[in-house]
């Protein structure tokens, strides 16, 4: 029996032991980079209690239906080029609560993996809650049948966020997960005005623990307004900014990205 994922080629998650890093922002810009690159993408979004991959792609309003297959993914555009699929939405209303306990949430997370119609895509990006326990277990043991590529490190630059995205790197050790390399978010803030660029957070722990730990450094994004209104209001930002200061950081982020999968097929 031909599986959902059958006609995915590259499948990647996005981790952090800590909330509020800027997985969900990476994840979308990652999308929204290789759609520009020509590639057909999808985001997983195993985030149960916060899913906010709809909002960010103004697309929080829409239903999901049955086909043969079984569930039809949200499809951002009518070329079809980026598709989610959510429990954002399979909410009754946007502001309820997922108060379920953990054998509720794996049973959804392995029927998000079974039971989605993705058809033909380049790369599914699995955008997953902060932590190291049940969700994570359940999402790269019902993947693994799969060969996952691999997973992306999301950290900020302060010691409390490097400290916590060591325990996942761990965490991926345990698991036989390779790590694709840390991605530094909200590294400095680039004054629109002046361009002077001040480290709210502090500087360079991402790139600090990538070298201890021996595993690519994929690169600094900075705080970006522009970054966060794109967020806010559903639109693409590597289009719309391309002479923002975080555009580069995306770009040159997601490049390595490519290059780590031509690699792989040659």
């Amino acid at each position: 029996e031909r599986s959902n994922l059958a006609g995915v080629r590259h499948i990647l998650l996005v981790f952090s032991g800590k909330g509020g890093v800027g997985k969900s922002t990476i994840s979308t810009e990652l999308a929204l980079s290789l759609r520009h690159s020509g590639k057909k993408v999808g985001i997983l979004d195993v985030d149960l209690c916060g899913p906010s991959i709809p909002r960010m792609f103004r697309v929080q309003d829409n239903d999901v239906h049955q086909c043969d297959s079984g569930w039809v993914p949200v499809f951002v555009d009518q070329d079809k080029s980026i598709s989610l699929m959510s429990i954002g939405f399979l909410l009754e209303k946007p502001d309820d609560a997922v108060v379920w306990r953990g054998p509720k949430k794996n049973a959804l997370i392995k029927q998000f993996v079974t039971d989605v119609a993705w058809g033909d895509l380049d790369f599914l990006i699995v955008d997953t809650p902060p932590g190291t326990s049940d969700e994570h277990i359940s999402t790269v043991e019902a993947l693994r049948p799969y060969k996952p590529l691999g997973a992306i490190l999301v950290t900020t630059p302060q010691a409390v966020s490097v400290g916590d995205v060591r325990r996942e790197l761990t965490f991926c050790k345990k698991m036989g997960l390779r790590v694709l390399g840390i991605v530094e978010n909200m590294s400095g803030f680039v004054c629109p005005h002046c361009s002077e660029c001040t480290n709210i957070f502090s500087k360079g722990g991402g790139e600090e623990l990538a070298k201890h730990a021996g595993v690519p450094f994929l690169g600094c994004v900075p705080l970006d307004p522009q970054l966060s209104q794109s967020l806010e209001e559903g639109r693409d930002f590597i289009q719309e900014f391309p002479r923002s200061s975080a555009f580069p950081a995306l770009a040159h982020i997601t490049q390595q990205i490519l290059d780590g999968t031509s690699q792989r097929s040659s």
